[in-house]
């Protein structure tokens, strides 16, 4: 059951803002790009979707995914972030089960993939609990996992 007290809004010029000042852990800062990047990227790739997640009514974390395939034939998770100040409330799970059913509604879509690097406990959790599957798939320092969507 996804919590009814978040939401994602695609960015726009009134929530951008919000997302930038978002931020990891500090034990986290390895694993993820800045929002401020991952924006700036989504700017130059047409092809990203960035979103803010919403607690309510306040900005609690960001996420990206492509809207094209890529490797793997699958379309990928680009970043997945929840603001410190929000982590351990399921806020994460929510927003990824949200963005699944996005990304479910995109031209013969099979699977998403998403890449985190192995040390990543809470990404490693997170993944399984939604049905992403480690078939050993590696890309540098990453792993990808992919969740298989029944069409």
């Amino acid at each position: 059951m996804i919590r009814k007290d978040v939401n994602i809004i695609e960015l726009n010029s009134e929530n951008w803002y919000e997302c930038c000042v978002l931020k990891v852990a500090a034990n986290q800062t390895d694993f993820i790009e800045t929002n401020a990047i991952s924006i700036a990227q989504s700017k130059f790739e047409p092809s990203l979707k960035p979103y803010a997640i919403y607690l309510g009514e306040k900005a609690a974390g960001f996420l990206m995914f492509n809207s094209v395939p890529e490797e793997l034939d699958g379309y990928w998770v680009y970043r997945i972030m929840v603001d410190e100040k929000f982590q351990g409330q399921g806020i994460g799970k929510a927003a990824v089960q949200l963005m699944i059913l996005e990304m479910e509604k995109l031209p013969n879509a099979k699977k998403i993939i998403v890449g985190y690097h192995p040390e990543n406990s809470g990404a490693h959790h997170l993944y399984k609990s939604l049905g992403f599957i480690d078939n050993g798939n590696r890309f540098g320092k990453e792993m990808a996992v992919i969740k298989y969507i029944n069409q």
